[in-house]
This record gives structure tokens, sequence and C-alpha cells, in this order.
């Protein structure tokens, strides 16, 4: 039954989704520059040339037109689409006319209350990662919703300094949502999952360096890392805040790992320094792959890899009933670990030379 519905309906929406935000892309890409959908190359950025800017709004008309020609509109699902258009607009004024931070991390808020409020989607309980059970939240359960869901926003636009690199990841945790929810009975997460997948695969058309072309035709923008964020704090709160198909907690820590440690060991050690949380530096992960060697498309393979390669593990564990406190231990010690690694660049440079294993898929040269 589970397959027959995720074949019949969820399929199409990936269809659907990928279509459209294909055709979004190809008749929006022309109308950039009107349209002020255009990003100007500067000191701090890694392309040389004026790109558009479209991804975010294609991905958004292809899922909003899929989830409304595929699916019942439900509380859940409207607030989504209600919050997501709210960062897109967002977004959009952001690229354009470059918003004060505190502006968008108020309106990011006003996007996760409406998921809370609008939907009843939230952070109930964590699991039982201390050993004692299931740990409800109680009043604590707002608050770590709204914390997580800015946090995944920002993590997601945090790393979207290389070529396809924001998308692959997301792609890949889409991906072990649509796993983990197929695993667990629940249907409509995986069905909606696909949606979103397709809208992602079909940007990333226009996002990847293939050997064959040396630049992106187009970036995602504010706009599409913000949605790209919002969306994994909602497949992940939907995954395992649900009752009827229950999922672990924990497991949601480890299908976004690289942008969320990457964000959390840069925010500190600017705090550490003095320096505002949300500047700017060329300190990411893909700065330093960059500096050992590696270019645009195996960044972006190698650190899909991985991700997928944390996931499937933790997943696995769960099945083998490895305790969820020491999955969570296990988590805290690699965010601990990479920021002892990068405390000295060189060290962590050197670290990526020893693995350019991957660069055997680069097909685009390692500069802009």
């Amino acid at each position: 039954m589970l397959f027959d519905a995720f074949i019949g309906l969820g399929w199409r929406g990936l269809v659907i989704a990928a279509g459209t935000t294909i055709l979004a892309m190809l008749i929006l890409q022309p109308l950039a520059t009107r349209l002020g959908l255009v990003d100007v190359p500067t000191a701090r950025k890694n392309h040389v040339r004026h790109t558009p800017t479209s991804g975010g709004i294609a991905m958004m008309l292809g899922l909003t037109l899929a989830f409304l020609l595929r699916f019942t509109p439900s509380p859940s699902l409207v607030s989504f689409l209600v919050a997501a258009w709210l960062l897109i607009i967002t977004g959009w004024l952001d690229d354009r006319y470059d918003l004060r931070w505190w502006t968008r991390i108020g309106i990011q808020m006003s996007a996760a209350l409406i998921l809370i409020n609008g939907g009843g989607v939230r952070i109930e309980h964590i699991g039982p990662v201390f050993g004692f059970g299931a740990t409800a939240l109680g009043i604590l359960s707002v608050p770590l919703t709204l914390i997580a869901t800015i946090g995944l926003i920002n993590a997601v636009n945090m790393i979207d300094g290389v070529d396809g690199l924001a998308g692959s990841l997301v792609l890949a945790a889409l991906v072990m949502v649509l796993a983990a929810a197929i695993y667990s009975g629940n249907t409509p997460l995986a069905q909606r999952s696909l949606v979103l997948l397709g809208a992602v695969a079909g940007f990333l058309l226009f996002n990847f360096r293939f050997p064959w072309r040396r630049h992106a035709p187009a970036f995602m923008g504010n706009a599409g890392s913000a949605l790209l964020g919002l969306t994994v704090a909602w497949c992940c709160f939907r995954l395992t805040q649900n009752a009827g198909h229950p999922v672990s907690p924990v497991l949601a820590l480890w299908l976004a790992p690289v942008p969320v440690i990457d964000c959390w060991v840069l925010i500190v050690r600017r705090l550490k320094m003095g320096r505002s949380p949300f500047s700017a530096d060329h300190d990411h992960v893909h700065h330093l792959m960059l500096e050992a060697g590696f270019g645009p498309l195996s960044i972006c393979l190698g650190l899909a890899v991985f991700t997928l390669l944390c996931g499937l593990l933790a997943g696995q564990c769960l099945r083998w009933d490895v305790p969820e406190p020491l999955l969570l231990a296990s988590y805290f010690g690699m965010a601990l670990l990479w920021y002892a690694i990068t405390a000295r660049r060189p060290r962590a440079v050197a670290l990526f030379r020893r693995a350019r294993f991957w660069a055997r898929f680069e097909g685009a040269p390692a500069t802009p």
C-alpha cells in the first residue's frame, strides 16, 4: 500500500516540481536583470561575472504548483508554503537591498512561528538522549523550535559559497528523510519529500559546474538558501515528531551535519575573536577545500557523500539499538574535532590535501 501511494502520487509530484522549476529557471534567467535577481561579483565572492539569482523563486514556484496540484491542503502544508513565500520575498529584497541582519532574523523568526502556530509543527520531545526515556520539552518547545529553524536557515545560507554545494547537501538530506519516512511508514512525508527533491534537483541542473561548463548559469540567492534551510527544518520536525510513525530525534542531527557543524564552529570562533557571528570570512569548509586544490564539483560530491554516509550510519546504529546518548555524544564529538582541526588553518588545508581522492571527479578548475 505504501509503495502504491509512493509511486502513484509522489513521483507525479516530483515530476511536476522538477519540470516547473526548470521551466521557471529558463523564463527567469533572461529577466533577471530587470527583476533585480543578479549577483554582482565582489572581492569576497568566488565568481567573476554577473549571475542570475533566480533559483530560489524557481524552486518555490515548482514546489508550490506541485503541492497545490497533488495534495489536499492541510494546516501543516499551508503554513509551510506561507512561511516559505515570506522567506522568498525577504531573500529577494536582501539580494537587492542588502537588509540588516536583525531584519532577516526577525522575519526568519516570523516564518518559524507560522510553522509552529499555523501548522502545529514543532519540536515537542528530544527522545531518550539522557537515557531515561523520551524527554518532553514543555515550555521549551517553542524556543527550541525557533532556534533550530533559524539556525538551519542561516547554516544553509553560510554554506552556499560554492556552485551546487548548498543544493547538493540539502538534496542528500532530503534523500535520507525520504528513506526514513518510507522505513517508518510515514507516507505523507515521503510523498512531500519527493516534491521537494524534484524542485532542488531541477535547480541543480543550472547550478552545477559540469566538466563541459566552467560557470554556473544561475544561483539560488538568499531566497533559495532560506527556502532550503526552512525545508530541512520542516522535514526534520515532521519526521521525528510524529507519534504515529516514530523516528528518533537524534537522527535529525545527522541529516545535515556539514552546514550545521560548520556554522556552529565558525560562530563560536568569531565570538571568541570579538567579531559578529554574521561577519563574512573565508574559513568555511569549502574555502579550506578550495585552498587544498579541490574544485567546485568535487567539493559538492565529496561533502554530499559524507552527508549520506553520516545519515545512513546513524540510521543503521538506531536499528542496531545503539544508545541514543552515544549517538548524541558522537555528534558533538565530531563538532569538537572539527573545531580543533580548523583552529590552525594550515593543518586543516593539509588534511584536505591528503584527501584529494575526490578530485578525480572534477571537471572544472578549482579557481573561478
